[in-house]
């Protein structure tokens, strides 16, 4: 009875000695330049078309060149930072990040110019998108590594409530170019000074870099030091592809669910008021999903929790396909989706923490976000399809549950989680 109570409860002891960890970890995901320009993107289309004339669909464009962007930014980010330290390419990203969006402000008249910008940004930034933080809590928590992932990949909330919003009143107070000036701000008032004193490794002092842990290690042996498997070992893993596969299905229906479900409401005769109640319940659901199933991957098997929460979607699929206008279901239906939406992304770091280790996490979870951005890519074009095919969304909700009942199901062929020689660094500490 009393194991079973301990087991329950949380060990606060990881996060007395790594809140400073924490805290700079949620900061960087709400700064982090793929959230930032995805959600504070809306803020900059009507100023830019009447600034340049631009119409809506080349704008929107943007977004397809940011995502190219970081597919790239993500398959070297692990790379620089086993060849030059972690912190070093950080600092180094945040730096050429605030020049970036400096630049920006000096567009032409020329669309290409634009979506120059949105390719570039992520890749000089490249230490800085999430995957930099993620390895960071993994580093530093072990027990309660699922909390620590929901609570840190949380800060994409503060992004949808803050960013747009100081986007707009610096677009009101001057013009379009303000809002790249206040990213840029951002980054280098907020984000590299507690970068510059927050960021460092789990057993390495504040007061000396993190290539001189131990017996004088070179940069590149710190991290490779870390239990798990090598780069090639894991591409070579069927277990790496399982995960690739189960969860760019369920990305990939994701993003038609969240870009789709207040127009999907309006089609069945709500109003543009109850639609967006409705969409809102989404959020809330994605917020307590996301810490719910945190706490649950430290304390059962992570591919059942996973397969579980993954599951729900597809139960919101089926309700929207009943063709009910009762709001109470629709508001579940949202609220079902969202639980599954906002556990993907730290059910994804989670798992390739635990089951390849965190010796080459920066290059395999890079992979695996990579493929993922490209599930994320190409969805809408397959959405605007069906749509166009079907007439409705019905097409769009049979494939969206397909993929939230197989990628679930394929991650129960995961098994057991392997035990890699050593412990993470975070117990040394």
């Amino acid at each position: 009875m009393t194991s079973s109570k301990n087991e329950a409860a949380i060990d606060f002891s990881e996060f007395r000695s790594a809140w400073k960890i924490l805290i700079l970890s949620v900061a960087g995901v709400a700064i982090s330049i793929n959230a930032a320009l995805l959600y504070g993107f809306g803020t900059l289309v009507v100023p830019l078309n009447q600034a340049f004339g631009w119409t809506r669909p080349e704008l929107q464009a943007c977004i397809t060149f940011l995502f190219g962007g970081a597919v790239i930014s993500l398959q070297l980010v692990g790379w620089f930072n086993l060849r030059y330290g972690i912190k070093r390419v950080t600092v180094v990203s945040l730096l050429l990040l605030v020049l970036g969006y400096l630049a920006t402000t000096q567009l032409t008249p020329s669309i290409w110019t634009m979506y120059l910008a949105f390719a570039l940004l992520p890749i000089v930034g490249m230490g800085t998108l999430a995957v930099t933080w993620t390895q960071l809590l993994s580093l530093w928590y072990e027990r309660n590594r699922g909390l620590a992932l929901a609570i840190g990949l949380s800060g994409t909330g503060l992004t949808a409530a803050i960013i747009p919003r100081l986007m707009t009143w610096g677009i009101e107070q001057w013009d379009w170019r303000a809002a790249f000036v206040m990213l840029a701000l951002l980054n280098l008032v907020v984000l590299l000074p507690l970068t510059l004193l927050w960021f460092r490794l789990p057993g390495v002092p504040d007061s000396i870099g993190e290539e001189r842990i131990g017996v004088e290690k070179t940069r590149d042996n710190l991290l490779l030091a870390l239990p798990g498997m090598s780069f090639r070992e894991g591409i070579r893993s069927g277990k790496f592809w399982i995960c690739n596969l189960a969860l760019s299905l369920v990305v990939s229906s994701v993003v038609g669910m969240v870009t789709s479900t207040i127009p999907l409401l309006q089609s069945k005769g709500l109003s543009a008021a109850d639609a967006g109640l409705i969409f809102s319940g989404f959020g809330i659901s994605l917020i307590l999903g996301r810490m719910l199933i945190g706490y649950l991957l430290d304390r059962l098997w992570p591919p059942a929790v996973a397969a579980a929460s993954l599951m729900m979607p597809a139960v919101g699929c089926m309700i929207y396909l009943s063709g009910t206008t009762d709001f109470q279901l629709l508001l579940m239906a949202a609220m079902l989706v969202g639980f599954g939406a906002g556990a993907e992304f730290d059910i994804a770091a989670f798992l390739v923490a635990r089951y390849f280790g965190l010796r080459e996490y920066g290059r395999l979870f890079g992979v695996h976000q990579g493929l993922n951005t490209v599930a994320s890519a190409l969805a809408p074009l397959l959405f605007a399809f069906m749509l166009s095919r079907s007439g409705d969304y019905s097409a769009m909700l049979v494939y969206c549950m397909a993929c939230c009942l197989i990628g679930p199901l394929l991650l129960l062929m995961l098994g057991r989680a392997p035990r890699f020689q050593g412990a993470a660094l975070a117990a040394q500490s």
